[in-house]
C-alpha cells in the first residue's frame, strides 16, 4: 500500500529521470571509459541534486529522495557486511589457511596433475561458497598454471574455467558472494523477510554441478591455446637453442644511430630484437621505422649462443648481460647471475595499484626490470612511466634468479608459473581458521544474524593477531562500496518513484498470458544477460524490487524471484567485465574479450535451462 501511496505521488518527470539515469548507469559501466568509482560517485551527485530541486514529498511532507535516503548505500547493512567478510576472508588468506589447501593439492597431486586439475577447480567451487572469490582466484592461478604445465597444456585453457568455478560456488549460500547479500538487503528494504543462508542452496548447488561439469570438460575446448608473454618473447627460430640475452647499446657502438628496415637492424643478423627498453619504456615489434638507436638502450634479444657471440665480436660496444638458457628446460640454479624471465599480477589490494613504475622504484626495490605490462591481454604500448597500474594488470619482469625468487615472498604481486613446492603453514592460520568457520556457524545456525557474526569475526581476525589494521583496511574494496552505494541510490528512487513498477508492468504486458514458470524464465535470462553488461552487485541491487514487483503481480511468493535475481546475477560469465575474478584471470590466461563470450555464453543458457527446468517444480509454481 505504501508503495502505490508513493508511486501516486511521483510526477512522471521523476520517474523518467531516474530511469533515464539508470540507463545512462547501464552505458557507463559498460563502457569503461570512466572509471567505476567515479560514475558511481556522479549517479549519487546527479540524484542528490535533481531531488533537491524536485523533492518527492510523502504524505508528511518530508522529501522520501533527501540525502538520508540516498546515501543510506553507504551505511547499507548488507554493504557493512560484505566489508567485513572480505576482512575475514584477508585473514584466511594472509595466515596461509586457503593456500595450504592448495599447496595441499599440488604435493599430493603426484603424476596424475589432470587429477589434481580437477580435485583444484573443485575446491575452488567449494571454497567460494564460504569465502570471497577474490583471494581464492588470486591464490589458484599459480597453482593451476603450473599443473597445466605438468602435463603439457596451454595455461590459457583453465585460467576463464577457474574463474567460472569460483563464481559458480557463489551462488549455493548467502554469503558466498556479495551480490547475495545485497539481494537480501534489499528485501529487507522493500519490507520482505531476508534470505535465509541455506535458503537457496539446492537450486544454487543443482546449477553449480551443471555448470561445473560444463566448465571442466566443454569450456577449456572453446579456448586458444596461448602462450604466455614470456614464452612469446623467448620463442625459438628454429636455429638452435635459443637464448634470450640483455644488450646494453654504449657509446662506441655500432648500433648508434641505425633504424630497422622492415622490422630487422642489419647489424644484428641472426638476432631477433624481441624489445627495446630505454629507461622504462618498451617497445616491442614491429619497430617504427623512425626509432633510432641510442646509447644506453637495452636490447631484449634471441638468438643462437653463435650468432649471438658473432654479433658481440663484431661490435664490441655491445655490453651484454649473462644470456640464459630458455628452450632447454632447464635452468642452472646454483649459477646466481643467470637472467630469467617472469610474470608477475597484481592483486586487488596491492600497495602498487594507482602508482607507476616510476613512483614504486620498480627496479631498485624488487631488483627486477620491467619489460612489458600486459593489460586485459594486451600489451600496453605507451610510455612505461605513465602508465598507473591496476589490479589485475601482469607485468613482464627480467632479473637474477634469486631476485626472481624472492617475488614469491612479497604479497603486493604474485609470481606466475611458479612451481608446486610446498607452502608455508604460518602460526596464525589455525586460529584464523577457527574464526572463518566460528563466523559460518553463527550465521548458519540463526543464532546471530550474519552482519553481527561477520562483524565479530572482523574484530578477532584483528584483535587475534591474524592480520592488522593495515591489512585488514587493504582488503576493503573502493569499488564494491561506491558501486554499491550508487546502485541501491538508484534501486530506492527506481520503487519511490513508480520507476520499478513500470518496467514490472511492461514486462508483464509482454508476456500477457504467459504461466508463471515461463515470466520467471524470462525474468531469468533478462538478468543474466544484463549482469554481463553491469556489474552482478549492481545488477542484483536494480532487479530486486522489479522482481518484487512482477511476484506481487503475479500472486506468487516473493523469494522465488529474489533468488532468481541471485541465481541470474551471478551468471557473469560472457563478459570479463561482469565479475572481478573474470577481470583477474585476463590477463594471466591472455585472453580478449571474444573468449569470454564464446565460452561463457553457451553456459548462461546451460544455467537458464536448468533454472527454467528445477525451479519452477521445486517451488511447486504451476503452468
Amino acid at each position: 500500500m505504501l508503495d502505490n501511496v508513493v508511486a501516486n505521488s511521483a510526477t512522471p518527470l521523476q520517474m523518467w529521470v531516474v530511469l533515464a539515469l539508470v540507463a545512462g548507469s547501464l552505458v557507463l559501466y559498460a563502457w569503461e571509459r570512466i572509471s567505476l568509482e567515479m560514475t558511481s560517485m556522479a549517479i549519487i551527485a546527479v540524484l542528490l541534486l535533481f531531488f533537491n530541486l524536485v523533492p518527492l514529498n510523502g504524505g508528511d511532507g518530508r522529501n522520501l529522495l533527501g540525502p538520508d535516503t540516498l546515501m543510506s548505500g553507504f551505511a547499507n547493512p548488507a554493504l557493512l557486511t560484505v566489508l567485513a567478510l572480505l576482512v575475514v576472508g584477508q585473514g584466511m588468506v594472509l595466515t596461509g589457511g586457503v593456500s595450504y589447501i592448495a599447496g595441499f593439492i599440488t604435493e599430493h597431486g603426484g603424476k596424475n596433475a589432470s587429477l589434481a586439475i580437477f580435485v583444484g577447480l573443485f575446491v575452488v567451487m567449494l571454497l567460494s561458497a564460504f569465502l570471497n572469490n577474490t583471494p581464492v582466484v588470486v591464490i589458484f592461478i599459480p597453482i593451476i598454471q603450473a599443473l597445466a604445465e605438468r602435463i603439457q597444456r596451454s595455461p590459457s585453457s583453465l585460467m576463464i574455467p577457474l574463474s567460472f568455478a569460483a563464481i559458480l560456488g557463489g551462488m549455493t549460500t548467502l554469503i558466498g558472494s556479495s551480490t547475495n547479500l545485497l539481494v537480501s538487503s534489499s528485501l529487507i528494504e522493500l519490507g520482505q523477510e531476508p534470505l535465509e543462508f541455506f535458503e537457496f542452496t539446492v537450486v544454487g548447488a543443482v546449477l553449480a554441478f551443471s555448470g561445473f561439469f560444463y566448465v571442466l570438460l566443454i569450456a577449456p575446448r572453446l579456448l586458444p591455446a596461448l602462450a604466455s608473454m614470456s614464452s612469446r618473447l623467448t620463442k625459438p627460430d628454429g636455429s638452435g637453442k635459443q637464448f634470450i640475452a640483455q644488450i646494453t647499446v654504449g657509446p662506441a657502438s655500432k648500433m648508434i644511430g641505425t633504424k630497422p628496415v622492415a622490422g630487422f637492424f642489419k647489424n644484428l643478423p641472426n638476432v631477433t630484437i624481441q624489445m627495446i627498453v630505454r629507461r622504462e619504456h618498451a617497445d616491442l615489434p614491429p619497430f617504427d621505422e623512425h626509432l633510432e638507436i641510442q646509447p644506453g638502450d637495452v636490447l631484449v634479444v634471441a638468438a643462437t649462443r653463435k650468432a649471438l657471440t658473432e654479433a658481440l665480436q663484431k661490435d664490441p660496444g655491445l655490453i651484454h648481460a649473462e644470456a640464459a638458457a630458455v628452450h632447454d628446460g632447464s635452468t642452472n640454479a646454483e649459477n646466481k647471475s643467470t637472467q630469467l624471465l617472469a610474470e608477475v599480477m597484481l592483486p586487488p589490494g596491492s600497495r602498487l595499484i594507482g602508482f607507476n613504475l616510476e613512483q614504486i622504484g620498480f627496479r631498485y626495490q624488487y631488483k627486477c626490470l620491467v619489460l612489458g605490462i600486459q593489460r586485459r591481454s594486451r600489451m600496453i604500448r605507451t610510455q612505461m612511466t605513465e602508465i598507473r597500474l591496476e589490479a589485475g594488470d601482469v607485468l613482464l619482469v627480467q632479473g637474477r634468479s634469486e631476485d626472481v625468487e624472492a617475488l614469491r615472498t612479497i604479497r603486493d604481486v604474485v609470481l606466475l608459473e611458479w612451481s608446486t613446492r610446498a607452502l608455508p603453514r604460518p602460526f596464525h592460520a589455525r586460529r584464523a581458521a577457527f574464526i572463518f568457520l566460528g563466523v559460518i556457524a553463527l550465521a548458519a545456525t540463526g543464532l546471530v544474524p550474519i552482519m553481527i557474526s561477520s562483524f565479530i569475526g572482523a574484530g578477532l581476525m584483528i584483535g587475534s593477531g591474524a592480520l592488522n589494521m593495515r591489512q585488514a583496511s587493504r582488503a576493503i574494496d573502493r569499488k564494491i562500496v561506491l558501486l554499491v552505494a550508487a546502485a541501491l541510490a538508484l534501486g530506492n528512487a527506481l520503487q519511490l518513484t513508480g520507476g520499478a513498477s513500470y518496467i514490472a508492468d511492461v514486462l508483464l504486458t509482454a508476456l500477457h498470458g504467459a504461466p508463471a514458470p515461463v515470466i520467471l524464465s524470462v525474468f531469468f535470462l533478462v538478468v543474466a544477460l544484463f549482469t554481463n553488461i553491469l556489474s552482478n552487485n549492481a545488477c542484483a541491487v536494480l532487479f530486486t524490487p522489479i522482481g518484487i514487483g512482477m511476484a506481487q503481480q503475479l500472486d506468487v511468493p516473493p523469494h522465488i524471484f529474489a533468488i532468481a535475481v541471485v541465481m541470474a546475477a551471478n551468471c557473469s560469465f560472457a563478459s570479463p567485465v561482469g565479475y572481478q575474478t573474470n577481470l583477474l584471470v585476463m590477463g594471466p590466461g591472455h585472453y580478449r574479450f571474444v573468449d569470454f563470450l564464446k565460452s561463457g555464453t553457451p553456459l548462461i543458457f546451460l544455467l537458464w535451462i536448468v533454472f527454467s527446468l528445477f525451479a519452477p517444480w521445486y517451488y511447486g509454481l504451476s503452468m
